[in-house]
C-alpha cells in the first residue's frame, strides 16, 4: 500500500526526527537520495547540464545540496535563484565549494534552455496557490527533464488541488512519505514517475494515513476465494437491478461485470431479461420487485434504469432491504434526500464528476478541480461508501483513509464502462466485502482490465472489452 500523509503530519514528524539527527542531517539525507534519482535519469553525470531552480524554502536547500553532489561528479550545475538573498546559504556555499555557479533569476532563461536536466525546488509542500509570475516565466523556458523536490512547486500537497500555473515534472522524488497530492489528480498528473526517498521518518509517522493507494498484494490479499465446501449460494448472489426499453445494454453490461466479480451468482431485476439471458443464459431473471425475487446478499440498482415512476420504486425497495446496496447512475439521480445512515447495511455511491457535483449542489468543475474534498464531502453528507470516478479514482467512507485507486486509462472513458464497474463491485459486495474494500478492488480491477483490453500501444475499446479482460486481470493480480 503507498501511503500518503498530510503537511502538518510530515512536519510534526520531521521535527520529531530532527530532534534526534545532528543540524542539517535530514536535509542531507533528502539531497542524496535526490542527487541519486537525478544521476539515474541522466545518460551519464559526467559532462551533463543540470540547472537548479532555487525558491527561499528547504525544498531549495535540498536542490542546491544535491546539485553539489552532481558537480562532485562532473556535471555543469548552475542554480538559478529566484530570490538571491534568501537562498539557503548552507546550500548555496556547498554548491559553490562543488564548482557549481549561481545567477539571478534575471539570467535564468538561457541557463535553463540549455539544460539536460532541472531540479524543481522552488517551492515546498507548504505552498499554496499557483507559480509567480517570474518563476512561471522561468519553468516556461525549460527544454530537457524536470525533476521535482517533493512534490511539483504550484501544486497543493494535501489536496492535490492546482490553483494556476505549476510545474509539470518528468519525475518527483519525495521524502519520508507520499503527500496526498502526488497520488490525485490534477496533482498527480503533474508529478511524472514518482520516487519515494527514505530518510528514516516512518517511526515517527502515526499508523493511521491521510490517503493510501492499494497495490498488487493489498488487492490479492482481499480478492474472494471460494472453499471446497462452497457453493453458488454460499459464495454469494447479487441482484442487478438494471437497464430499461431505452438502455437495455446497461443491464446486459452491469450483469457482465458482476458475473465476472466472485459472487457465485447473478440474479437480474428488471425489463431487459430477456436480453440479458440471451447474453448471459446463467443469469437467474425476475421480472420484479426487488423485494419479491428471492435472496440476494447485495444489490446493485441504477444503470439505465430510467427515471419514472417504476424506477423510483425499484430503488426505494432495494434500499429497504437489509444487505449491502451499490448505487450508481440512474440510481443518483433519484436518492432520497438526506443521508442513508439508517439503513441496516452498507450503501455505497458511484457517482462520477458530474453526479457528484449534482449531488452536492456545486458545479462539475469545483468537484474535478478538488476531488478529495469532493468525495469526503458526500461521505459525510449521505453517510454512505463514496467511490468517486474519475482520472483518480477516490474511495471514502468517512472513517478510513481516502482509498486512491492507481489503476485505469484515459480510454475508460466510454460509453457503458461505468456499468460494467458497478455490477464488479457489487459481486465483490456480495462475496463478502466491506464496501471500501469492494470499492477499492473492483476499482483496481476494472482499470487494470481496461489497460490489458488497450495493450500494448494503446486504443479504443468498448466496455465490453473490459468486461472481457476481468478474468485475467483477475489471475494477473493473484500471480
Amino acid at each position: 500500500m503507498r501511503i500518503a500523509y498530510s503537511v502538518e503530519t510530515v512536519r510534526s514528524a520531521e521535527r520529531a526526527l530532527m530532534a534526534r539527527l545532528p543540524a542539517g542531517a535530514l536535509m542531507q539525507r533528502a539531497a542524496a537520495g535526490l542527487a541519486a534519482a537525478c544521476a539515474d535519469l541522466l545518460d551519464r553525470v559526467y559532462g551533463a547540464r543540470v540547472a537548479l531552480l532555487v525558491g527561499s524554502g528547504d525544498n531549495g536547500g535540498d536542490a542546491l545540496y544535491a546539485g553539489a553532489r552532481l558537480a562532485r561528479r562532473g556535471a555543469g550545475v548552475t542554480a538559478v535563484l529566484l530570490t538571491p538573498d534568501r537562498a539557503h546559504p548552507g546550500g548555496l556555499a556547498a554548491l559553490r565549494a562543488a564548482g557549481g555557479r549561481a545567477v539571478p533569476a534575471a539570467d535564468g532563461e538561457a541557463v535553463l534552455t540549455r539544460a539536460d536536466l532541472v531540479i524543481d525546488g522552488i517551492v515546498g509542500i507548504g505552498g499554496k496557490g499557483g507559480l509567480r509570475p517570474e518563476a512561471e516565466r522561468l519553468v516556461r523556458a525549460v527544454r530537457g527533464t524536470i525533476v521535482s523536490v517533493d512534490l511539483p512547486s504550484g501544486v497543493d500537497a494535501d489536496t492535490g488541488e492546482v490553483r494556476g500555473a505549476a510545474v509539470r515534472a518528468d519525475a518527483t522524488v519525495t521524502f519520508g512519505t507520499y503527500k496526498p497530492g502526488l497520488l490525485i489528480d490534477p496533482a498527480h498528473e503533474h508529478a511524472g514517475a514518482l520516487r519515494l526517498v527514505d530518510i528514516g521518518l516512518d517511526a515517527y509517522l502515526p499508523d493511521v494515513p491521510d490517503a493510501e493507494a492499494p497495490q498488487h498484494d493489498d488487492v490479492a490479499a482481499l480478492l474472494p476465494r471460494p472453499a471446497p465446501e462452497s457453493d453458488k449460494y454460499r459464495r454469494g448472489v447479487v441482484g442487478v437491478v438494471a437497464g430499461s426499453a431505452r438502455y437495455p445494454g446497461a443491464a446486459v453490461l452491469a450483469v457482465s461485470g458482476a458475473l465476472r466479480g466472485g459472487a457465485g451468482a447473478v440474479r437480474y431485476v428488471g425489463p431487459a431479461a430477456d436480453t440479458v439471458i440471451a447474453r448471459f443464459p446463467e443469469t437467474l431473471v425476475h421480472t420484479g420487485p426487488p423485494a419479491k425475487a428471492g435472496r440476494v446478499q447485495a444489490w446493485v440498482v441504477g444503470p439505465g434504469l430510467g427515471d419514472g415512476a417504476a424506477a423510483r420504486h425499484s430503488l426505494e425497495d432495494v434500499l429497504a432491504s437489509d444487505v449491502p446496496v451499490l448505487v450508481d447512475a440512474d440510481g443518483l439521480h433519484l436518492l432520497p434526500s438526506g443521508d442513508l445512515r439508517g439503513r441496516a447495511a452498507q450503501t455505497v455511491l458511484t457517482p462520477h464528476a458530474g453526479e457528484a457535483a449534482a449531488l452536492l449542489g456545486v458545479s462539475r468543475e469545483e468537484v474535478e478541480a478538488g476531488r478529495l474534498a469532493a468525495v469526503r464531502a458526500l461521505a459525510e453528507r449521505y453517510g454512505a461508501t463514496v467511490l468517486l470516478k474519475g482520472s483518480t479514482t477516490l474511495i471514502a467512507d468517512g472513517q478510513g483513509p481516502v482509498r486512491v485507486n492507481p489503476t485505469g486509462t484515459g480510454w475508460l472513458a466510454t460509453a457503458g464502462s461505468g456499468d460494467v464497474l458497478s455490477g464488479l463491485a457489487g459481486s465483490l459486495l456480495a462475496a463478502g466485502l466491506a464496501a471500501r474494500d469492494a470499492a477499492s478492488v473492483g476499482a483496481y480491477l476494472h482499470g487494470l482490465a481496461a489497460r490489458r483490453a488497450t495493450a500494448p500501444h494503446g486504443a479504443p475499446i468498448v466496455a465490453d472489452d473490459v468486461a472481457r479482460e476481468l478474468p485475467e486481470t483477475w489471475r494477473d493480480v493473484l500471480a
